[in-house]
């Protein structure tokens, strides 16, 4: 077969697929401004900054003067911070509202009130464009979204989703669902928006609390990047955070991808599907790339999964929120009378969760679940590691020396969860509990798998 762009497509949508059934859940996406100049026409920082020049008359020299004196945008835009507090106390006071003008306001306020209004008036004239895509996109059904943009946009696709604004992250129930979480902050909180060189080394500070409540995140989950250069420094310094966590000797970290796109035509190109990050001068990630020049079908291959379909964000953020609550708080202080008999029935019968939050088709599953109990994160956490990623390399270890992927076809070790013609995820019983032990132990396993093969029709 050609390893042309149609092999590409089903390759990487196939990788896509695999990695979206064997963790489970939905896709977390990390968005940055590359995602809003896509669909809105928006600024880079580098143009955001040229604009903010050209509406302040104190920031006299041409762009390029500060480009050469501050080779560091956060350091442009500290220039720029003192240039507008100026003008703001000087010919510009009609420019800006009164209430800015209060002494316990920051001296930052009148630059970052300025990137507000030019951000607003974007997404308030502008109509997003490519709304095929945009629609494909939605299907996706995220998880959560990250983001380091500072305009509504993401507001505007996923409305119910709900913002979580700089601080607040850290104060989050990160156990919840339908979340956009603003890392450099947003217009709807002009004083949150991280764009000087005091608002960058505060981020900092915090950075760590964010980074160790986001690692739960890209542990369990796929992790989309969408919008970012594999240069930009906001991807260096996540990778950097989690690479020890999740990279094993510098080995491919399975579950996170980033969307790059070419302009070009790729019809006759196979592209890249890896990517080495370097995120310090010591240290590089391996992490999937996928190239594309219309993103409908990644967008499809991320939305394939379609047990969240019928489901309202906002009533399921709603009713985690509330069992969280009852968990924390409610049940410990017994401050309500809990009917814990009923409890049990619902958490340990198969489906009947599912069923009390309106999620489930009520089929009797309990003899599957009995038979293929794990994922395979919990598959994972059974064999003593921290997530899926050892296991998957272990069924890769079984695949290479006996020619037979187990994950190709329902066996006594392996069965394929289906919704329609698509996998939607992957279960394994005890037997491939048993069978992982051998391979990662050096005892003898090969027969059995060919025996399971054999009896099953199936061999690479």
């Amino acid at each position: 077969m050609p390893r042309d762009y149609a092999k590409y497509v089903e390759d990487v949508t196939e990788d896509i697929k695999t990695c979206i059934g064997d963790m489970a859940c939905q896709p977390i996406l990390f968005v940055g401004s590359g995602f809003t100049k896509r669909y809105l026409k928006g600024p880079s920082w580098e143009e955001l900054l040229k604009e903010l020049a050209a509406r302040c008359p104190e920031i006299a020299r041409q762009f390029a003067y500060y480009k050469q004196r501050y080779p560091d945008f956060v350091d442009i835009g500290t220039e720029f911070s003192d240039r507008y507090n100026d003008w703001a106390w000087g010919a510009g006071q009609e420019q800006f509202p009164k209430e800015l003008y209060e002494e316990t306001s920051s001296p930052q306020v009148y630059i970052k009130y300025t990137v507000t209004k030019i951000l607003k008036e974007l997404l308030a004239t502008g109509k997003p464009g490519l709304p095929d895509e945009i629609e494909l996109l939605k299907k996706i059904r995220p998880h959560s979204v990250i983001t380091t943009n500072y305009d509504e946009l993401l507001e505007g696709i996923f409305p119910d989703y709900e913002a979580i604004v700089g601080q607040r992250i850290l104060y989050a129930n990160h156990s919840s669902f339908g979340e956009i979480f603003k890392i450099h902050g947003c217009v709807s909180q002009p004083e949150s928006i991280v764009l000087t060189r005091t608002d960058y080394e505060e981020f900092v500070k915090r950075k760590k609390y964010l980074s160790a409540k986001l690692l739960a995140f890209f542990a369990e989950h796929p992790l989309v990047f969408i919008g970012y250069r594999a240069e930009d420094p906001n991807i260096k310094t996540i990778l950097a955070d989690i690479d020890e966590i999740l990279s094993e000797d510098g080995k491919l970290i399975p579950n996170i991808y980033i969307l790059e796109w070419e302009n070009r035509d790729l019809s006759e190109e196979y592209p890249r599907r890896e990517r080495l990050i370097p995120v310090s001068d010591h240290r590089s990630v391996i992490i999937k790339s996928v190239v594309a020049n219309d993103f409908s079908w990644v967008y499809s291959a991320f939305g394939a999964n379609e047990a969240l379909k019928n489901v309202n964000p906002r009533l399921l953020r709603a009713l985690l929120a509330r069992t969280y609550q009852l968990v924390r708080t409610d049940i410990p202080r017994n401050p309500i009378q809990v009917d814990y008999k009923v409890l049990a029935n619902v958490t340990e019968a198969d489906g009947e969760l599912a069923k009390l939050y309106g999620i489930a088709d009520g089929a009797d599953g309990l003899a599957f679940n009995l038979n293929f109990p794990y994922t395979l994160t919990t598959l994972g956490q059974a064999m003593g590691y921290q997530a899926w990623h050892a296991c998957d390399r272990l069924l890769r270890t079984i695949a290479e020396t006996t020619g037979v992927d187990l994950k190709r076809f329902d066996n006594k070790y392996h069965c394929a969860i289906m919704n329609g013609a698509e996998v939607q995820s992957h279960r394994y019983s005890e037997a491939c509990k048993d069978i992982l032990e051998k391979v990662r132990s050096g005892e003898e396993y090969i027969h059995d798998v060919e025996k399971e093969a054999e009896a099953k029709g199936h061999r690479n």
